[in-house]
C-alpha cells in the first residue's frame, strides 16, 4: 500500500468511528433521509403517498426518544426556514397550516414514541407495536388536522387521510421494522446521548 492509500484508510476508518459516535451527525442524518424519503411521491389530493413516515419510525427507533424526535424536529425546521425538503421539494409555513400540515407536526412526537418504547424493551414485538402505535397517532393527528379542511367533516377526513393509506402503511411499517432489525444487530446502538 502507498502512503496515499494509508492516509485515505486512516482518513475513512477516523471519519467512521467519529460518525458512529457522534449524536448530532446521526440527528442531521435522519432528517436528511427524511427529507430524502418525502421526494419519493405518489401525488393525490389532499394528501400525497410519500416514504415519510418509514424514516420518521426508524429515527425514533434507532436514535431513541429524544434524538429522534430533534431529528424530525430538524426536519420541519428546515422546510419552515425555506429549504425545499417537504414533499415534491415544497417549503415554508403555508405546508404546516395546509391539508399536510397535521402529518409533518406529529412526525417528532411520533418518532419520540417509537423510541420510547425501544428503549425499554428491544423484542420484535414491542418494535413493531411502537411502530403501528406512532403510525396510527400520524394518521389521527392529521386526520383531525384534515378535516378543519373538509369543513369539520372528520369522517371524510379520515378516509381521504388515512383509510386509504392503511395497506400503504402496512408496507411501510414491515419495511421500518425489517430495516431497524437487519441493522440493529451490526449497529446495536446509535449515540443516544
Amino acid at each position: 500500500m502507498t502512503s496515499f492509500e494509508n492516509v485515505k484508510k486512516n482518513i475513512n476508518v477516523q471519519f467512521l468511528t467519529i460518525a458512529k459516535q457522534n449524536t448530532l451527525f446521526w440527528i442531521v442524518s435522519f432528517a436528511i433521509l427524511t427529507a430524502l424519503s418525502a421526494q419519493v411521491v405518489i401525488p393525490i389530493k389532499p394528501v400525497p403517498f410519500t416514504l415519510q413516515t418509514m424514516l420518521v419510525l426508524l429515527s425514533g427507533a434507532f436514535l431513541g426518544s429524544r434524538n429522534g424526535f430533534y431529528s424530525q424536529g430538524l426536519y420541519l425546521i428546515a422546510g419552515l426556514i425555506g429549504i425545499p425538503v417537504f414533499a415534491e421539494f415544497t417549503f415554508g409555513v403555508t405546508k404546516i397550516f395546509g391539508p399536510t400540515g397535521g402529518y409533518l407536526l406529529s412526525f417528532p412526537f411520533a418518532a419520540y414514541l417509537v423510541g420510547y418504547f425501544t428503549e425499554k424493551n428491544k423484542s420484535m414485538f414491542t418494535i413493531i407495536l411502537s411502530m403501528v402505535s406512532a403510525n396510527i397517532l400520524i394518521l389521527l393527528i392529521g386526520a383531525v388536522y384534515l378535516s378543519v379542511f373538509f369543513n369539520g367533516n372528520f369522517k371524510e377526513a379520515l378516509f381521504s387521510g388515512a383509510v386509504i393509506f392503511l395497506m400503504w402503511d402496512v408496507i411501510k411499517i414491515s419495511a421500518a421494522a425489517s430495516i431497524y432489525f437487519a441493522f440493529s444487530k451490526k449497529y446495536p446502538k446509535l449515540p443516544q446521548e
